[in-house]
């Protein structure tokens, strides 16, 4: 029997789905295999013609509205499909809702599937590296993992990347799980016109940063060559809540030369500012990022905090993965205060160019700022509770928890007691505040300390005392 033309090797192997149908193959079930191999295909014909016809009343008047507006109905667009053959895609020709909905014409004649990679136009994928070609061996879909994240501002990979290892691991129950994710996270990411991008989002006076994942990590290996002291510290709804209250907390915020946003519920924030936030930027995803980084430009990192062990068994596990990572030193934070100065010495004497301080807001941020002057390492963050999860000692929410921006969720079902008033009390207590902002904003104006934060990533904003 001639090998199936979807049995595609490749570096991760066979997909998922292929593994089984090659299964089949080798046990004697062709009808099986038949089945397995176009059952996606039914899938993806069976739900098009079904929307279809649900929607055709709504088809036909916004068909009309086209043909009155521009004197066609449909209007084309010139795609990257399967195999890299070009396709065009259908959209409702003029302006105005639903003229996207003629896209499942495309999924009914087999250009595109239900879920699969972005389609891409032809420059676009041009620029797929040769590592990531095998994403043009499925159809490009209208559901994608990259289109998922994206919309919570989650999506730090690469897109062709992503496309690859969904491509690897793609099966049936996947694909119907996708699809039901991007409902939720197109609910989450909003919807509707543009929304404002600003470089600088105000919460409560303290000025966020609106930036990328990848920006941020550029600028602490900019600044991890020079001699200046920079710190940055991400904010979260509990983080915000803290420095409604705490002076000292508030003031080491807007005083840090980065403050990043952490979390949905910054996402959500911002939706009811009125505002876009471009990316997610938390300390857990940027983790390995920032180790790629600080490995490829030799950057020693020095990680300080989270209970003894702790921090060691995150660096060696970082290490594992990137092997040119150099790790300065580690220590747990379970200290005296007599002996703090003896472990900024340690430290100092680390050769380190990176500090990650793991005690907890706000502790970690204070004790920063206490010793800014007297610490090496031109870049200090504190990270929160990022060696446990690179520890293995408390795991991460599953993929399509955080695909959701349910994390807190995982985190909440954890560790009830400890985490309880922070998402049941303090969550709903950080988006009053912000509806409280957004009626009466005058009422909480940026400080002028704050200017410093709207300086682009690159170069380094200067110092603010």
């Amino acid at each position: 029997m001639a090998k199936s033309p979807l049995v595609i090797p490749g570096p991760l192997g066979l997909s998922r789905r292929n593994r089984w149908l090659a299964g089949l193959r080798r046990r004697g079930y062709p009808t099986l295999v038949l089945l397995g191999e176009f059952l996606p295909r039914a899938v993806d014909i069976v739900a098009s013609v079904v929307l279809l016809v649900v929607l055709s009343p709504l088809l036909v008047v916004r068909a009309l509205w086209s043909r009155r507006q521009t004197g066609v109905v449909l209007a084309q667009a010139t795609l990257i499909g399967r195999f890299q053959t070009p396709f065009q895609q259908l959209s409702f020709a003029g302006s105005g809702r639903f003229r996207g909905l003629a896209v499942w014409l495309n999924v009914l004649r087999g250009d595109l599937a239900i879920v699969g990679p972005r389609p891409l136009d032809a420059a676009q994928a041009a620029a797929v590296p040769v590592e990531d070609l095998v994403r043009f061996v499925v159809r490009p879909g209208l559901v994608s993992p990259f289109g998922i994240r994206s919309r919570i501002g989650l999506a730090h990979e690469r897109e062709s990347a992503m496309d690859r290892d969904q491509v690897y691991a793609q099966t049936i129950s996947g694909d119907l799980g996708l699809a039901a994710r991007s409902v939720v996270s197109a609910v989450l990411g909003g919807g509707g016109p543009p929304r404002a991008m600003p470089p600088v989002i105000n919460f409560f006076g303290i000025p966020v940063l609106n930036t990328t994942m990848h920006e941020a990590v550029d600028w602490v290996v900019a600044n991890a060559t020079g001699r200046t002291p920079r710190l940055m510290a991400f904010v979260n709804p509990d983080c915000l809540n803290i420095a409604w209250r705490a002076a000292d907390y508030r003031r080491v915020l807007l005083t840090a030369d980065r403050v990043l946003p952490d979390g949905i519920g910054i996402h959500l924030g911002c939706r009811m500012l009125g505002l876009a936030l471009r990316a997610n930027v938390n300390g857990t995803d940027m983790f390995p990022i920032l180790c790629e980084a600080a490995a490829r430009e030799r950057l020693p990192i020095y990680l300080l905090g989270a209970r003894p062990g702790v921090a060691q068994a995150a660096a060696d596990n970082m290490v594992k993965r990137f092997a040119a990572l150099k790790i300065a030193g580690t220590r747990d934070g379970f200290f005296l205060p007599a002996q703090e100065a003896s472990v900024v010495d340690t430290i100092n004497n680390s050769g380190a160019r990176i500090l990650l301080v793991a005690f907890g807001v706000p502790r970690q941020e204070l004790w920063l700022d206490r010793w800014r002057d007297r610490l090496v390492p031109p870049v200090s963050m504190g990270v929160g509770g990022l060696f446990d999860f690179y520890s293995g000692r408390i795991p991460r929410a599953p993929v399509w928890m955080r695909d959701l921006g349910l994390e807190w969720v995982y985190r909440l079902l954890q560790e009830p007691g400890r985490m309880w008033r922070r998402y049941v009390i303090g969550n709903p207590l950080f988006l009053l505040r912000v509806r409280r902002q957004a009626r009466h904003p005058e009422r909480f104006p940026l400080p002028d300390a704050g200017a410093g934060h709207q300086a682009p990533p690159l170069p380094a904003a200067s110092h603010q005392s």
